[in-house]
């Protein structure tokens, strides 16, 4: 089993930066992705960016790309989750994940872990 916790969510203003951090325990070693999910109110949980381990390689949604960027600390087992130029819009939970092995990076039910999520709330 894998366990994930998010961190570094909260209040932010529009134009500001946030980092998410997602610690992972347990199996880590059989952590072949880690990505995040967001899920604003009244909408769908969607897609933001997904790293591979074997080989750093990282995938955005298209609408993600240029403000976020997805990063890892090996010896942490710690994917982090860099948001730039804030909008309204980012208000979120954003959920961590984890998959072990060959996955669609863009769909969430092929992750085998998640996190509990982290409130991400951005004010005008």
């Amino acid at each position: 089993q894998v366990q994930l916790v998010e961190s570094g969510g909260g209040l932010a203003q529009a134009g500001g930066s946030l980092r998410l951090s997602c610690a992972a325990s347990g199996r880590t070693f059989s952590n072949a992705f880690m990505g995040w999910f967001r899920q604003a109110p009244g909408k769908s949980r969607e897609f933001v960016a997904s790293i591979r381990w074997s080989d750093n390689r990282t995938y955005y949604a298209d609408s993600m790309k240029g403000r976020f960027i997805i990063s890892r600390e090996n010896a942490k087992n710690t994917v982090h989750l860099q948001v730039s130029v804030l909008k309204p819009e980012d208000t979120a939970v954003y959920c961590c994940v984890a998959a072990r092995g060959g996955i669609r990076v863009t769909q969430f039910a092929d992750y085998d872990y998640w996190g509990q999520g982290t409130q991400v709330t951005v004010s005008a």
